[in-house]
């Protein structure tokens, strides 16, 4: 499965999603035209004493323009509003639902299971650490991802899912969604959420008009508010229609993608078999505009099959578990939270993969199965689809960070002082003025944690830096708006107080702006602006140029590792151009990846293997060259999972 064709699907899906708005909304002015007139010509028809037998004239153009004006007023502010309170992301639609942010260093065991097995994920896949809630008054087993992007990802999950699960079992579950993450379903699903809510305003209004007052008998606005709320059904049922759609065949290549990545269909399946016996009904009043994003069908039986969001249970399980025996399991909450606290699982997996002996003096952050070197032809297939090695692969690399180092990253001024140790100078002096002058410039005491940790951070070798500074993300989301705005300040200034300021700085800081947004004020556009690649021509020049630039200093082999990435663009027009340095520079890197970071998923996927091809104009990509390269692929949301062996 190609991450980038199925994200390419699910934009075009949303096609699909404005035919049946139209046809949802048509049949809603018709029925609310239908409704007005007969309540408003009834009305008129007791009025009118000496007349009554007047006829009913079906068509009014007057009534109807009334009518769809103001239908479509209600429909269009309503998911409008919607949307304006989805666009900070996931964290928006896990807070509706009543989700609970999970704190990073959390001491709960079952917590604890959780954060482990979504930062394992997340670094296996190349992607932030998605934001962690537990909805704490949702007894069944369920989950979501939510989000624009992996870049403000959420994924939550019911407090049965978390009790009621093994750590296979959930593992299952949150592959599952992971592959939402990626596939890029979750933006669909959000725009899903807008249009579904300013589709039921009609009912809401309903029920304000019949309260409204008036004299007895002589009221329609009452009449026509029960209207409203009878018509709300249709509302209510186009909704179904437009989650079933779009939603079921998406959870079938979810549950697949999560078979793919852990190599255990026995977890997923042993959830979902829970699912049968304990139930995945979730409670929360917003449960309905969310009920297509749910591991299972969070609300009760539709009438009609084809309103099902999900498809059946045992069609699922059968799909990954040809043998299963069609019985369903029951799930004990103390048993799982008792077999949560033991000691953590061997490492099962080495059996699938070669035995790595131990090498002396490995530095911190190494990896069993990492390599110095990567083929050119083994990037590109990986591209969104981690394997069961790239999970055991995350799995070792988070254990070889020392303790301190973890606990730093979970809690968030320490998350921000390790940040800065990464960025110290191995010089001694130079250091020395740097910590000086990050004492005046951090919060109190940050500097001295910095300095504390420092001798931890240096060993860590630079292809694990990255996945780090994911790991420390879920904890820099929680600093006040203030610490944000301090963090960043002192940020920019560390990286330029060496005079130099290297591929892996400026993306760090670009990673960091980017997450912190929310803190900062600041907003980026979420939805596909640029759907040929002609707009953005100047940008790919200046990333390709930039790229090859860094490679080698040279200045023949910077012209042919350019040269022997421009044809995979696949322009149909004049190419890029090689630029000189001063013009393919750090502005105009960033300037150009915040344009690109907006293209369709296919020029993306152009892009990366355009970039590939020039940091490997020799076939191997060096082990800095791949960091760099992924660094590109983290600004552009294009995850790219660890480089193994």
């Amino acid at each position: 499965m190609d991450c980038f064709e199925q994200q390419d699907k699910a934009r075009k899906n949303t096609k699909v999603l404005v035919v049946y708005f139209v046809i949802a909304v048509a049949c809603i002015i018709a029925s609310v035209y239908l409704a007005a007139l007969l309540i408003f010509y009834g009305a008129q028809s007791r009025q009118q004493l000496g007349d009554p037998t007047r006829e009913l004239v079906l068509w009014d153009p007057k009534l109807f323009s009334y009518v769809a004006l103001g239908t479509l007023g209600v429909v269009i502010m309503g998911s409008l509003y919607k949307t304006v309170a989805l666009a900070k992301g996931g964290s928006a639609v896990a807070e509706a639902l009543g989700g609970r942010l999970v704190n990073p260093n959390t001491t709960h065991p079952d917590e604890r299971k959780l954060r482990n097995v979504i930062e394992e994920m997340a670094i296996a896949a190349g992607v932030p650490v998605p934001k962690i809630y537990v909805l704490d008054d949702e007894n069944g087993i369920n989950a979501f991802a939510a989000g624009h992007a992996p870049g403000d990802a959420a994924i939550g999950v019911t407090l049965g899912c978390l009790t009621r699960l093994n750590r296979d079992e959930l593992q299952g579950v949150i592959g599952h969604e992971f592959s939402h993450i990626l596939n890029g379903d979750m933006r669909l699903n959000l725009r899903l959420m807008g249009v579904i809510f300013g589709i039921l305003c009609l009912a809401v209004i309903g029920r304000v008009l019949i309260f409204s007052r008036g004299g007895k008998g002589r009221n329609p606005l009452m009449l026509l508010g029960l209207a409203l709320i009878v018509i709300g059904a249709i509302g209510v049922f186009f909704g179904r229609l437009i989650q079933a759609a779009l939603s079921r065949q998406r959870e079938f290549l979810a549950d697949a993608s999560s078979v793919q990545f852990t190599r255990n269909p026995a977890g997923l399946s042993g959830a979902l078999q829970k699912i049968g016996g304990a139930g995945s009904k979730v409670e929360s009043a917003h449960a309905g505009e969310a009920s297509h994003m749910f591991f299972g069908n969070g609300m009760g039986k539709p009438f009609l099959g084809a309103l099902a969001t999900h498809p059946p249970l045992d069609a699922r399980i059968r799909a990954i578990d040809p043998g299963w025996d069609g019985k369903f399991k029951t799930a004990s909450v103390k048993a799982v939270e008792e077999s949560s606290r033991g000691p953590a699982k061997p490492a099962s997996a080495r059996s699938f993969f070669p035995t790595i002996p131990e090498m002396p003096g490995a530095r911190a952050g190494d990896a069993g199965f990492t390599t110095n070197a990567v083929l050119m032809g083994a990037v590109l297939p990986n591209l969104g689809k981690p394997t069961p090695l790239h999970l055991r692969y995350a799995e070792e690399l988070r254990n070889s960070f020392s303790e301190k180092v973890l606990s730093a990253a979970r809690e968030p001024l320490d998350a921000t002082a390790l940040i800065y140790a990464m960025l110290l100078s191995p010089d001694d002096a130079l250091r020395a003025k740097q910590l000086t002058e990050l004492g005046k410039r951090a919060a109190p005491g940050v500097g001295e944690k910095a300095a504390a940790i420092w001798p931890e951070v240096a060993p860590i070798v630079s292809r694990s830096r990255l996945p780090l500074v994911n790991l420390a993300l879920p904890a820099l989301r929680h600093l006040r708006p203030d610490e944000a705005r301090q963090f960043v300040q002192t940020l920019q200034w560390l990286i330029a107080s060496d005079d130099l300021i290297d591929i892996f700085e400026f993306v760090l800081q670009k990673i960091v702006r980017r997450h912190l947004a929310p803190q900062l004020g600041e907003t980026r556009p979420t939805s596909v602006q640029f759907h040929t690649l002609e707009p953005l021509m100047q940008d790919c020049s200046v990333v390709l140029s930039a790229l090859a630039r860094a490679s080698s200093s040279d200045a023949d082999e910077v012209e042919k590792a350019f040269r022997n990435g421009v044809p995979h663009l696949r322009a149909k027009a004049a190419g890029p151009q090689l630029l000189p340095r001063e013009a393919c520079g750090l502005e105009p890197l960033d300037a150009a990846l915040d344009r690109l970071a907006l293209a369709a998923p296919q020029i993306k996927r152009n892009l990366l293997e355009a970039c590939v091809y020039v940091v490997a104009a020799d076939g191997l990509i060096q082990e800095r060259q791949a960091e760099l390269l992924r660094a590109v692929a983290e600004t552009l949301d294009c995850p790219i999972p660890p480089f193994v062996t």
